[in-house]
């Protein structure tokens, strides 16, 4: 692991190397090296957001994606991305205690992705276990081309934020900032937080609610990473869609609500937290902090 100042000491031909870990997209390492060596970690976190989102373009993202094993394919994981297994092999550490149903599922579901969208599905895997990966690969094969390239571009940037803090020891709290929109949801019928639950990020695009994230409830019943970090929303309207069905359904428990949709409004910049108070029966909302 380098210091930022050790980093700057490589050449630049290694700079890029190790970026190119981090994120196989040439566009988007050639236009941060061009700002090599960097002056200090804020101007490095803010030029790696801004040029994944406002200057690579689709062919540089498919690129990115390119570089990934599929979830589950240790084969393609040895031979085809050596040069990024060790950090790969930690990402999926959820694949090792997975079922072989499981697996066989999420081997299906990756194929039915692939042919829909042409590339293989792309997800922020570390501390997410493998049947999680299979809800949230279900959820996503659903989308509309445009609404999914956006949705990976976002877990790739997550990925990307990731390997670069295992790159490099970096010293300032806003690599490791929650998402912007955060959540928190306590089954009250029980008294404990709801684990497992999905949870749909949209905003509007022409008209219609488009998703523009999405993550699974941890056992604490939140998502720290729904969007990635360093990256404000506009001020808008935006809904959060709460897949409650399925979440009584693992436990043999009759719901009235299917799902729970929270519209709500941001303003500014500021934090978002939007918890969700649940039972089978009935839900309560509010601005939490």
């Amino acid at each position: 692991m380098y210091t930022l100042i050790s980093f700057n000491q490589l050449s630049a031909e290694d700079a890029k190397a190790a970026l190119f870990k981090c994120c196989g997209s040439s566009t988007w390492v050639d236009k941060l090296i061009a700002h090599f060596p960097f002056d200090n970690e804020k101007i490095l976190f803010e030029k790696v957001n801004d040029i994944w989102y406002n200057e690579v373009k689709e062919a540089d993202a498919l690129e990115a994606f390119s570089q990934h094993p599929k979830i589950g394919d240790v084969e393609s994981l040895k031979k085809k991305f050596a040069n990024t297994a060790d950090w790969a092999s930690g990402e999926q550490a959820g694949m090792n205690t997975a079922a072989q149903q499981t697996i066989e599922e999420l081997a299906d579901y990756n194929e039915q992705y692939f042919q829909k969208f042409g590339y293989i599905f792309i997800v922020c895997a570390t501390g997410k276990s493998a049947s999680e990966m299979l809800d949230l690969l279900k959820e996503r094969v659903n989308h509309s081309p445009a609404e999914e390239l956006e949705i990976a571009k976002g877990e790739q940037h997550k990925i990307t934020l990731i390997r670069l803090k295992k790159l490099i020891q970096f010293e300032e709290n806003y690599w490791n900032k929650v998402s912007q929109i955060t959540t928190h949801i306590l089954d009250t019928s029980v008294g404990v937080p709801a684990k497992g639950i999905c949870i749909k990020l949209k905003k509007q695009v022409e008209n219609k609610w488009q998703t523009i994230s999405l993550g699974i409830t941890n056992a604490d019943g939140r998502i720290t990473d729904l969007l990635p970090a360093g990256i404000d929303l506009a001020s808008g309207h935006y809904q959060m869609c709460f897949q409650t069905k399925s979440y009584f359904a693992a436990q043999n428990k009759v719901s009235f609500y299917p799902k729970v949709v929270i519209d709500f409004n941001t303003f500014d910049q500021s934090h978002y937290h939007v918890p969700l108070l649940l039972n089978p029966f009935g839900y309560s909302t509010y601005r939490g902090s």
